[in-house]
């Protein structure tokens, strides 16, 4: 895709973001997928030109020319991410919003806006939509990207109960002095081997959400089944006669999760990995991302840690006929 957006541009512009397809980081892009000629020269009577577009499960980027050309930010990007869509597709729309726009140009953007329902995007939702952001003090084009999950810095005093991570790119998130303190007790052996924090959405901060120890196969009835979580698990096993305890992240984020929550928890996973390596001194030794904790088996994290390597056989030349 080519930076930039020509002026010619008609007034609605759908592009996708397919799925990652498995096991291949090579392959996600942008496909387009339609474009579609304004048929009145009204925007709020065009809008019901989507419709046909906006389905159940498929999350769509749509580029909309909503002000006239002369407009320095003509154009307004739409991240449609429906509720039933498949996990792996909003979380990379969620990480993958801001890119998009600023490769196409930033300053021709006047507004994202991320929707979840097809009311959103008919001619009664931009009017709510816009009577809301009237009201609303205006965001920086960051803070929109990230989920409006950063409203204001937090206040001096409020800096001894809490230390905030600084990592070079995703959400800075707030940590509680109990989360950082229960991870440095994974470094040792003993004790508690999985340590879960969530983030509090109301005062975005990372908390501590438990400190337990339970052997691998207690993990999908240990951690939750209803709420995104960062998990640390200190996994002692023995593997080709040599006992060993990597220490795992383990991102899990169920379809059920609200759509807040799996932005703010995608766009802030780094910071989590960041926090354990920098703050608690831990060396992750390897990062499982599933949406459901019952994904995550003993057979299925041998297998990433000890993948099996297939010897193949030398060709062995056929022997020639009356030779055994």
């Amino acid at each position: 895709m080519q930076s930039g957006i020509s002026d010619r541009i008609p007034n609605p512009r759908l592009l996708p973001h397919p799925t990652r397809p498995p096991h291949n980081h090579e392959k996600e892009t942008l496909v387009p997928l339609t474009v579609l000629q304004p048929s009145t020269s009204s925007f709020e009577t065009d809008l019901s030109l989507l419709t046909p577009h906006l389905t159940p499960k498929q999350a769509l980027y749509i580029l909309l020319r909503r002000y006239p050309s002369t407009n320095p930010a003509p154009f307004i990007a739409i991240t449609y991410v429906p509720d039933a869509a498949p996990v792996r597709q909003k979380m990379l729309f969620a990480s993958t919003r801001l890119t998009l726009v600023r490769e196409l140009g930033i300053e021709r953007f006047k507004e994202t806006i991320f929707a979840t329902k097809e009311e959103e995007l008919s001619a009664e939702g931009f009017k709510r939509h816009d009577q809301h952001e009237a009201l609303a003090a205006p965001l920086t084009e960051e803070e929109v990207s990230l989920g409006e999950v950063k409203r204001k810095e937090a206040e001096e005093g409020r800096g001894a109960g809490e230390r905030r991570s600084h990592v070079s790119s995703g959400v800075a998130m707030p940590v509680t002095p109990e989360a950082v303190e229960a991870l440095k007790r994974l470094v040792g052996e003993g004790g508690d081997n999985l340590v879960q924090l969530k983030i509090n959405i109301a005062t975005e901060t990372m908390e501590l959400a438990s400190s337990t120890s339970v052997p691998i196969g207690g993990l999908a009835s240990t951690i939750s089944s209803t709420e995104p979580r960062y998990s640390f698990y200190r996994f002692t096993h023995t593997h080709a006669g040599e006992e060993t305890s990597p220490i795992l992240f383990i991102y899990t984020c169920p379809s059920g999760s609200k759509i807040k929550e799996r932005m703010l928890y995608a766009a802030s996973s780094r910071s989590a990995v960041q926090i354990a390596e920098a703050e608690a001194g831990l060396k992750i030794e390897k990062k499982i991302e599933e949406s459901s904790p019952e994904d995550v088996t003993e057979q299925s994290v041998l297998g990433d840690l000890h993948p099996k390597v297939e010897v193949k056989k030398a060709f062995e030349r056929p022997k020639r006929p009356g030779r055994k």
